[in-house]
């Protein structure tokens, strides 16, 4: 609607993750590099929360997009499920062509899934976001999934991706077998008011701008709202542009 009106060829502050217009502050570099040594080496389970809005899936999307591994990946959108939900869900995401229908088949299939994709040199990775939506139950036996192993290998990797109540969740006692195998723990915070400036900026460069659209003074106040946050500074721009 208002792309002419700017000579922008795209939006440039749509809310749905793009990695085409991922800009990383130095907290996400900080980030990618824990979270790519912890993919590339094979670590098990690894954590990235944060509070909503601050870029979590992007930074995750990016991560797989970048390390360039051989990889099968499964994304469980939201793990509030009874066990059995989770073990077919998992076997859809994977393509593992079977439901089933008891606990002791799946891991058996399971098993077998993880060791032909070690065969292949496929590495297996498995995303779970809006883990602190995970109650303990689940929580245990995606633990023993880990358990899967060759040697001194690991055959799976697992993303434990949210908000951070999930830190609260694995300091609880029940949980601590958990905590204890976490090899990589990352929290992504909001932009500072200078990353703001550049976000801004370099989404606006991608879209195709050749002039200053923001002012200072307007980019001050988009902080101000946002606090940061780069879901809010892509509506609140988005809304700007349109106003």
């Amino acid at each position: 609607m208002y792309l002419a009106h700017y000579n922008l060829k795209e939006r440039p502050f749509s809310i749905s993750p793009d990695s085409r217009f991922l800009w990383l502050s130095e907290k996400h570099k900080e980030g990618l590099a824990n979270l790519k040594y912890g993919v590339m080496e094979n670590k098990g389970f690894l954590v990235l929360t944060g509070d909503i809005g601050t870029g979590k899936t992007l930074l995750i999307n990016s991560l797989i997009r970048i390390t360039g591994v051989n990889a099968l990946i499964a994304t469980i959108p939201d793990p509030d499920l009874e066990i059995m939900d989770f073990f077919n869900l998992l076997s859809d995401e994977f393509k593992m062509n079977k439901v089933f229908i008891s606990k002791g088949d799946f891991l058996i299939e399971f098993k077998q899934f993880l060791l032909e994709s070690y065969a292949s040199n496929k590495a297996v990775l498995l995303i779970i976001d809006e883990a602190q939506r995970l109650n303990h139950e689940l929580l245990e036996q995606i633990r023993l999934l880990s358990n899967i192993e060759l040697g001194n290998r690991k055959l799976i990797n697992i993303f434990f991706v949210g908000q951070r109540e999930f830190n609260q969740l694995i300091r609880d006692d029940r949980n601590r077998a958990v905590r204890q195998r976490i090899s990589v723990n990352f929290q992504l915070k909001p932009l500072s008011k200078p990353e703001t400036v550049d976000y801004i900026h370099h989404r606006l460069k991608m879209a195709g701008a050749t002039e200053e659209i923001f002012k200072p003074d307007a980019v001050r106040e988009i902080f101000n709202f946002s606090r940061g946050y780069p879901r809010l500074i892509n509506v609140i721009c988005d809304l700007a542009l349109l106003t």
